[in-house]
């Protein structure tokens, strides 16, 4: 597969009819002198005039929804559907990015990337298909000026990538995915000698060795294929090749780390669940939760 050829027709994405007028309103951006602080809160700021200020704001809403983060983009605080920083810091503990080279699998809008500058990484790519995450991330990354490569690239594509990584994220994808233990096996291919992959996927109750399939959508999400027990999902590491597979945490997705605001489109987790039961979706299933793994070739 030549990834490099894909990537660059892929850029044509970006003058799609719901996305052409976001990049022009981009581009007409004035350049401000600004400062960034990099924390739970991705905060961005500068001294700009009101009509600097005015172009910004209406920016910001059209790039509706948001879904990672939270920012504070000139003291707009964009309170995200979900608050990423718990993910995130339930993951830093385990990790070391210093002098790495760094893959985000599933990167959205670069929350994660963001916040991961700070361990001074050798190199941060992002694979996300989408060109409206790519047009936020290209937004905050005026300002941040960071040298994060983002490819509209998806998890099939990685392993024909040209650079091989250190560390790979691949948070909230694996069950989008209907070979799961393919997707994981190409991950394996994309890691360097030592490598590490840190996984979260949805998972079910039970020391069984099976998976729930959907019938139609889980939790409102209709590309929904496989959602396994623990040992079922370490089963499909250690199936792909990983040698050492490490739980590292379970936690439920509660209204803390995920809800409706006014910065997104849509339904969100109060929708998705049972409104008489919180812990079955609308579904009948068992509602969202998620195993975190730490994978070892």
């Amino acid at each position: 597969m030549d990834v490099k050829q894909v990537a660059n027709e892929r850029l044509s994405w970006l003058k799609w009819k719901n996305i052409a007028p976001l990049r022009e309103k981009l581009d007409a951006l004035d350049e401000i002198d600004s400062i960034h602080d990099i924390g739970d809160v991705i905060k961005i700021s500068g001294d700009i005039l009101d009509s600097e200020k005015e172009q910004i704001d209406s920016l910001l809403y059209d790039l509706k929804p948001w879904r990672k983060g939270p920012f504070e983009i000139f003291g707009t605080f964009i309170d995200t559907e979900w608050n990423s920083s718990i993910k995130y810091n339930l993951l830093e503990r385990y990790f070391d990015l210093s002098n790495k080279c760094v893959a985000d699998v599933g990167c959205n809008n670069g929350y994660y990337m963001f916040r991961m500058l700070k361990q001074n990484p050798k190199h941060i790519v992002g694979f996300d298909p989408s060109p409206h995450y790519k047009t936020q991330f290209d937004f905050l990354n005026r300002f941040i000026k960071s040298d994060i490569v983002y490819e509209l690239l998806g998890i099939e594509h990685i392993e024909f990538y040209h650079r091989k990584f250190d560390v790979i994220f691949c948070l909230g994808v694996l069950y989008h995915r209907s070979d799961p233990i393919k997707s994981l096996k190409s991950l394996k291919k994309s890691l360097n000698k030592n490598g590490v992959l840190f996984l979260d996927s949805f998972i079910i109750d039970g020391d069984d060795h099976v998976a729930l399939t959907p019938k139609k959508t889980y939790s409102k999400i209709p590309n929904v294929y496989f959602i396994p027990t623990v040992v079922t999902l370490i089963n499909w590491c250690k199936r792909a090749g990983f040698k050492n597979v490490e739980l590292l945490n379970i936690k439920k997705t509660d209204l803390n780390e995920q809800r409706h605001t006014k910065w997104l489109k849509g339904d969100s987790l109060e929708s998705f669940l049972d409104p008489n039961d919180p812990n079955l979706t609308i579904e009948g299933y068992p509602a969202p939760k998620r195993a975190y793994i730490k994978a070892l070739i």
